[in-house]
């Protein structure tokens, strides 16, 4: 098989979902500890270093670029592959499986990743297009702030001002949130079997794992904003 007509099979289609969905597990992993440094309680000091130490490589600039490419791969190939699996469902079991079938959440990654995507779409706004580019047309110019006489970009600040006093912003990160947590509890695990592991005592593990990390993390995120809104941090 050549690998134009691999990319384009089923389980090309399968390959590609797995390995785009775990590199940006890896994403998450960096972005909530990034994000965590909003608990310091220090004025968004460490934050702020943070932010602009990531946003001034050359190797993050450089795997953004990646990270927007897998994003898009990733949801593409996903689409595809939803569409092709609703058209295999046009007949129905004859005898209905109700909860005895998949979760819910496995029967749904298109709506959720759909709901995450439209997530990303407004986080990009919010905070990625103002921070790269310094506020294009309806995103303002992001304030400044100098410690020991250098400035960064007060991207603290701009989270305080999205989050805090806007009920509906916040509900609408809670809700990206919740889909993100069980988009990779079905996710974490299946890429992990995509890609080769079988070993029932192996994927009980990934799945114990995929379960704490979507719980974790997808908290992690939700409570950054609910912090801000609540006046827990300051």
């Amino acid at each position: 098989m050549k690998w134009s007509e691999f990319f384009t099979s089923s389980i090309g289609k399968k390959y590609v979902m797995a390995a785009t969905g775990l590199f940006l597990i890896s994403f998450l992993v960096i972005h909530v500890g990034l994000n965590a440094c909003i608990w310091a309680d220090d004025q968004g000091e460490m934050f702020n270093k943070a932010a602009h130490f990531m946003g001034s490589m050359v190797v993050i600039r450089i795997l953004e670029i990646g990270l927007f490419a897998g994003i898009i791969l990733h949801t593409i190939q996903g689409l595809i592959y939803e569409v092709q699996n609703r058209s295999k469902r046009n007949v129905g079991y004859a005898v209905p499986l109700g909860s005895k079938g998949s979760k819910w959440y496995r029967r749904s990654m298109g709506l959720l990743g759909t709901l995450i995507l439209l997530f990303l779409i407004m986080h990009v706004y919010h905070f990625w297009i103002p921070s790269r580019f310094g506020g294009t047309g309806a995103v303002h110019e992001l304030e400044r702030v100098s410690y020991n006489g250098r400035e960064y970009h007060n991207l603290y600040a701009e989270m305080l001002n999205v989050f805090r006093g806007n009920i509906a912003i916040v509900i609408l990160y809670i809700a990206g949130c919740i889909s993100l947590a069980y988009h990779l509890m079905h996710g974490f695990q299946s890429a992990f079997k995509t890609l080769g592991v079988h070993n029932r005592r192996y994927l009980v593990m990934l799945n114990n794992i995929g379960l704490g990390f979507s719980v974790i993390v997808s908290a992690a995120f939700a409570m950054m904003p609910v912090s801000m809104y609540l006046g827990w941090i300051s």
